[in-house]
């Protein structure tokens, strides 16, 4: 009877035992397969992932509203100062008339921007996709105006007016029977007959992406060149 005992012992004993063993083998202390781990992992990998790409998107959406808000400051900046120096235009102070060039791109003419009793040459002008002004003061006895010493500042980038899809001049001229819907006058622009002058500018930080363009217009009348009194 005890051999027996033994023997069904030894035959019952070891197979539970191994059973338990097999069973284990293959998890953590803590309890998780190998499987349940990479999985986990994996999830935590994606989780990291989608986190990181979510804040880059929101790191170049805020540089893009960024760009876009400081390219439409200078743009209306540019504009209040075109108003202002281009108003009072008047008669160079070597006796020229007051516009010296008149094109769809650029802008050349006479006026005193500094207050200091001289008439200042001031070319507004597009270079790519960036406005640019030059300033020439007159100098010498008697006075003159050297091309060499122009000065020539950045006032606004991203202007896209010359884009092969959209190709709209900077600036367009109106003689004294502009009434808001005449036309403008034709290329070449007689300086004689300008009165008056609109000015469109059309940004767009990324053309490839929204939210498109903006134009920022403005219409300026010369006061000095008025003959409709």
């Amino acid at each position: 009877m005890a051999t027996a005992r033994s023997a069904s012992g030894a035959l019952n004993g070891p197979p539970a035992l191994n059973s338990m063993t097999i069973s284990d083998h293959h998890k953590s202390p803590v309890g998780f397969t190998v499987a349940e781990l990479l999985v986990g992992i994996a999830i935590v990998i994606m989780i990291g992932a989608a986190v990181l790409a979510f804040q880059k998107n929101i790191s170049s959406l805020n540089n893009f509203l960024s760009s876009n808000l400081i390219a439409q400051s200078d743009a209306r900046k540019a504009l209040k100062m075109m108003t202002a120096e281009i108003r009072p235009l008047s008669p160079s102070s070597t006796g020229a008339y007051p516009i010296a060039e008149a094109g769809t791109n650029s802008f050349i003419f006479y006026s005193d921007i500094d207050n200091d009793q001289l008439k200042e040459r001031v070319r507004y002008f597009m270079e790519g996709t960036t406005l640019k002004k030059g300033v020439i003061k007159p100098t010498g006895e008697p006075l003159a105006y050297n091309p060499a010493s122009e000065n020539i500042i950045e006032l606004a980038h991203d202007i896209t007016n010359g884009l092969a899809d959209s190709i709209t001049p900077i600036f367009s001229y109106y003689n004294t029977g502009y009434d808001g819907t005449t036309p403008p006058l034709n290329e070449p622009v007689d300086i004689l007959a300008v009165r008056l002058t609109k000015i469109t500018i059309i940004m767009d930080s990324n053309p490839s992406r929204p939210p498109g363009p903006i134009t920022l217009t403005t219409q300026i009348s010369m006061r000095n060149l008025k003959d409709n009194l």
